[in-house]
């Protein structure tokens, strides 16, 4: 059994099949990739996962547990140690970036987070705690994110409020980590950092699941590939396998 065991997940919206009857296993330590049309399902998965949606059948086994994570809700997931980014950014813009990573650790604590952001008594040995696990995670980026600790997270680029919302998952200390189309709005140069960054997340042994559009990038970084199309796995394997199968060239360019 993988870290990630999946079956007949089903997920629908009235009429529409968004999910349907989707097989997965996921492998401790793997970088899988998830691809596919506009539509195809690939957020709502990522949604179903982390409670955002309930799922209308299917059961998620999350390391060799016997418990459904379908049945729990959205704290508890991530404090089972299943992490994700945002296709939208989604900071508190009015905190600094060192407190928007924080807020990604609150789900191992004891005390509330704002308990510690606010100084509040007997939070102080929390805040370090929640201090110290975000001063880990920015030097993933090197100094991107350090340099501006202090600063308002509205005040930051487009592609460091990226890597902020990863440093922010990554304060939860997950065992999964799932990234919903992380190099949207990045240039090349800035993609290619990122490759490097995801890669050492991975060897810190953060197995990854990533949505993305880019399929150089995610030829580069992925060891495997899951293609949907309406909700439905088309094929999964190697990059070559799946962007050379004619239901996925037929997915993104139609028939002839």
């Amino acid at each position: 059994m993988g870290l990630l065991s999946i079956s007949s997940l089903t997920k629908k919206f009235g009429g529409l099949v968004a999910l349907k009857q989707f097989d997965l296993t996921v492998e401790k330590g793997e970088i899988l990739g998830i691809i596919g049309p506009n539509g195809s399902g690939k957020t709502t998965f990522f949604n179903v996962l982390t409670g955002m949606f309930r799922a209308d059948e299917g059961t998620v086994l999350l390391d060799g547990t016997s418990d459904n994570l379908l049945d729990r809700k959205t704290h508890e997931i991530i404090g089972m140690g299943v992490a994700r980014t945002f296709q939208n950014q989604r900071p508190f813009s009015n905190l600094s970036v060192l407190q928007n990573i924080m807020v990604g650790g609150h789900c191992r604590g004891r005390s509330g987070i704002f308990s510690a952001l606010l100084r509040l008594p007997g939070a102080g040995r929390e805040r370090r705690r929640l201090e110290k696990r975000a001063m880990e995670v920015m030097t993933i980026f090197g100094d991107r994110l350090i340099s501006m600790k202090d600063r308002s997270a509205w005040t930051l680029s487009y592609a460091n409020r990226r890597r902020l919302e990863i440093a922010r998952a990554l304060a939860s200390d997950p065992k999964l980590l799932l990234l919903d189309e992380p190099t949207a709005g990045m240039n090349p140069a800035e993609s290619l950092q990122l490759l490097d960054n995801i890669r050492h997340i991975n060897s810190t042994g953060v197995t990854v699941l990533v949505i993305e559009h880019d399929m150089n990038f995610m030829k580069q970084l992925c060891g495997r590939l899951v293609a949907l199309d309406y909700g439905e796995k088309i094929v999964e394997g190697s990059y070559d396998t799946v962007r050379n199968h004619s239901r996925v060239i037929e997915a993104y360019l139609g028939k002839d």
